[in-house]
């Protein structure tokens, strides 16, 4: 822990980016420990709870929190829309039906792991590397922030997940624009939680997807989630003022 602070106090982008490292690295190599227990997940799911109440801890005992989106939206959930789009998006993997394609355990720690992959993310790139960039040119940094979230999905093509390149693909695209939709939610309503959530719903919901379905209409898909993105970021964009003004506008 000293270590660490010592160097986010020296450099937020170098802590950021270790962070990533940290993360991409680790879940790679817990998958495929998992993969040679035959248990899809069990050993991704402890390193992802380490790492998840390391970053807390780290957060709490710093008083970073608030600062990285752990806390409440500026705005009620009315200017938001009451968040339907994100319940749209985080639905997407149940729209062409449900069933169950792993054994009960090996859900559960798929499910698990899933949900916690939202909180890093979100906090990894929309907090800690968004929040370090945005200090030198704040637009620049939700746009990168949200490329490298986008085309860091291009490591399932090598992690042994068994994505196909089509798919893999479909995902780089349109985890772009909703990476720029929910860099978007953060900067509008300093909060992380609307993302995290919507992210690790995604994510655990795909442990219950009709694969042949979500196959044939997967660039449907795609193009629908990008749609719903870029429309949701051009309401928030024109809807929501900058959290500077929230006390004016209120």
């Amino acid at each position: 822990m000293p270590y660490m602070k010592k160097l986010y106090e020296k450099s937020e982008i170098r802590f950021a980016v270790i962070c990533i490292l940290l993360y991409v690295a680790g879940s790679s190599i817990a998958d495929r420990l998992s993969e040679g227990l035959g248990c899809p997940k069990l050993i991704t799911l402890a390193f992802d709870l380490c790492l998840c109440l390391y970053l807390i801890r780290f957060l709490r005992s710093n008083q970073l929190s608030g600062y990285y989106g752990l806390c409440k939206p500026q705005y009620p959930p009315e200017r938001f829309l009451f968040y339907l789009p994100l319940i749209l998006l985080a639905s997407v993997n149940l729209w062409f039906g449900v069933q169950r394609n792993m054994p009960v355990f090996d859900t559960v720690c798929y499910v698990g792991s899933m949900l916690l992959v939202g909180f890093l993310e979100e906090l990894i790139f929309r907090g800690l590397l968004f929040q370090a960039m945005r200090k030198s040119n704040e637009r620049s940094a939700m746009v990168l922030s949200s490329l490298l979230f986008g085309v860091g999905h291009i490591v399932n093509l090598f992690n042994g997940s068994g994505a196909e390149l089509a798919a893999n693909l479909c995902q780089v695209v349109y985890a772009c624009a909703v990476g720029f939709l929910f860099v978007t939610i953060f900067r509008k309503g300093g909060s992380l939680w609307p993302c995290v959530i919507t992210h690790g719903v995604l994510n655990a919901l795909s442990a219950f997807v009709r694969e042949e379905a979500a196959a044939r209409y997967r660039v449907i898909v795609s193009a629908a989630m990008c749609v719903i993105a870029v429309v949701y970021t051009w309401y928030l964009w024109r809807k929501l003022p900058d959290p500077g003004e929230a006390a004016s506008d209120s």
